[in-house]
């Protein structure tokens, strides 16, 4: 028995309590539950997080753009594109500890205020070189901000109503997956002042500029209860083993798969265990490692931080396969290619909040088993449309699976969030979150890198224009048998999860530890 279960099994009478301090109180207080401020806090960090979606997807619509205009090399928009993901991923772990140590809020302001800044850079870029340098800021600045948003809902709701608040993550997750091509498209054909692509870094400014303003005044600050030290040892081998493993699979088809390549990758696994080695010593020294390994003897979060990876490829593939199928193999422009995708967004959107709120309360973990499938049928009714139509499908014909796709991955996303952190002890809500954000990235990165297998392996090197449309709809199908096995894989991997997740267990939430049970609040 830990010194916490013994605390909380036997619990001292008055006469023997310590006097609580104010911040003690004002962290269990009745009326923080019934504080108002704490539903535009969340609507903040919603809005931070949503920004962050966007940005991820939003270049690829401008590549065409920004290579004509500001005179990007093919590595150079490679770069464009893959360092902010580099760097977003590689730093997700150690914002997420920063934020238990120093400050969930002043972390978050510091990293939206530090995105809006390397969003104007971005806008305002003189040359290539200082937009991929913007890009890696932006993305490293994110990996700070990122974090804290689950880390703060953690903190600041009571467990009755996170099952709510991830339902509307859920539906922000959504909406952002395809909204970054749809405005990019939008601010591509508006073609704003004259400034060609640049606006779609931009309009970051005044938002991040409002979110960082409400952000300091109505957001709850929180950190770990115990008194937590930065792990450096710990930042350089997860930002080592990352960079490993995530370069050469952002690099590889362009370079052509060099032996370096997959000698890196290789190595990345020996770094990671290398890792996993110290953290279990460093966590038996002083309890101030960078990944609290603990978490991972904790059933429903192990389980679904493996699902959120395979999840994560599943995406990786999908996304960008459509965009190449729809933009290069059909021949559409930017706004018809962006319009496409709301039928998705909404399916999305309306799924992840029912999911939450009304049947997985009701039903448990077979919403999201029933999602997997939901999704993986809309797949394959998309893989018999593309070969019936061909080069002949119309936008309206792919509203039905692009439907019942969304519809089941709202199914997944929000109650897989609610699902991971649901019993998580608070004061490691930081790594929690910074670990399930970095493994969602790995899987991307894992699916953009299959995509030049599943997709490029079965497009020949120089074609005609008259070859091109016919083998891009050959090489879509092909992938998307591949995205329906990854995601029978997810639903076999799903029996791992508890049947009901613990925040919808009730009473639940006053089973766990005192200490698990109330974040430490700063006023």
């Amino acid at each position: 028995m830990t010194s916490n279960e013994t605390q909380s099994s036997a619990d001292p009478g008055p006469a023997e309590r310590p006097p609580r301090t104010d911040t003690q109180a004002a962290a269990t207080a009745p009326a923080a539950v019934g504080d108002r401020r704490r539903w535009f806090a969340l609507a903040i960090v919603m809005t931070a997080a949503f920004m962050d979606l966007v940005d991820v997807t939003i270049v690829n619509i401008a590549i065409p753009s920004m290579r004509r205009d500001a005179g990007a090399s093919d590595s150079q928009v490679q770069w464009i594109t893959a360092g902010y993901a580099l760097a977003f991923a590689a730093g997700l772990i150690t914002g997420g500890r920063l934020g238990d140590i120093y400050g969930r809020k002043r972390l978050f302001l510091l990293g939206i205020g530090g995105f809006t800044v390397a969003s104007a850079l971005c806008g305002f870029a003189v040359n290539p070189e200082m937009l991929v340098a913007s890009r890696l800021l932006q993305g490293g600045m994110a990996a700070l901000m990122v974090p804290q948003v689950l880390s703060i809902v953690h903190a600041t709701f009571p467990a009755h109503e996170r099952g709510k608040v991830f339902g509307l993550f859920g539906a922000v997750v959504g909406l952002g997956a395809v909204s970054g091509p749809l405005l990019g498209a939008l601010l591509m054909e508006w073609n704003l002042f004259g400034l060609e692509w640049r606006p779609i870094f931009l309009i970051n400014l005044p938002v991040g500029i409002l979110a960082l303003i409400l952000g300091g005044r109505f957001i709850t600050e929180s950190r770990a209860p115990k008194a937590l030290k930065l792990d450096l040892v710990g930042v350089a081998l997860v930002t080592l083993g990352l960079l490993m493993l995530l370069y050469p699979l952002t690099r590889g088809r362009e370079l052509g798969w060099p032996l370096w390549g997959h000698l890196s990758m290789a190595g990345a696994f020996g770094v990671f265990g290398a890792l996993v080695a110290y953290e279990r010593r460093k966590g038996a020294r002083d309890g101030s490692p960078l990944i609290e390994l603990s978490l991972f003897r904790v059933k429903s979060f192990a389980a679904g931080i493996a699902v959120q990876t395979v999840f994560g490829v599943c995406l990786g593939i999908f996304f960008l396969v459509w965009t190449l199928y729809m933009q290069i193999g059909l021949g559409w422009g930017e706004l018809r290619a962006g319009l496409t995708g709301i039928p998705f967004s909404l399916a999305v959107s309306t799924a992840a909040g029912l999911s939450v709120q009304k049947l997985v309360p009701r039903f448990g973990r077979k919403v999201l088993q029933a999602g997997a499938l939901t999704m993986a049928a809309g797949v394959l009714l998309y893989l018999w449309e593309s070969g019936r139509y061909g080069l002949d499908i119309a936008p309206w014909q792919m509203i039905l699976p692009l439907t019942v796709m969304g519809a089941g991955m709202g199914l997944i996303v929000a109650p897989l969030t609610d699902a991971v952190l649901s019993e998580v002890p608070r004061e490691h809500a930081g790594s929690a979150s910074g670990l399930i954000n970095t493994v969602m990235q790995m899987g991307n990165a894992l699916g953009l890198g299959l995509v030049s297998v599943v997709f490029f392996g079965r497009i020949g090197e120089r074609l005609t224009p008259a070859e091109t449309g016919p083998e891009f709809v050959d090489a879509f199908r092909y992938a998307l048998g591949w995205v329906a096995a990854v995601l029978g894989v997810i639903f076999v991997l799903m029996f791992a999860l508890p049947k009901r997740p613990a925040l919808h267990v009730e009473g639940a939430a006053a089973e766990l530890p005192a200490a698990e049970r109330e974040p430490e609040l700063v006023s």
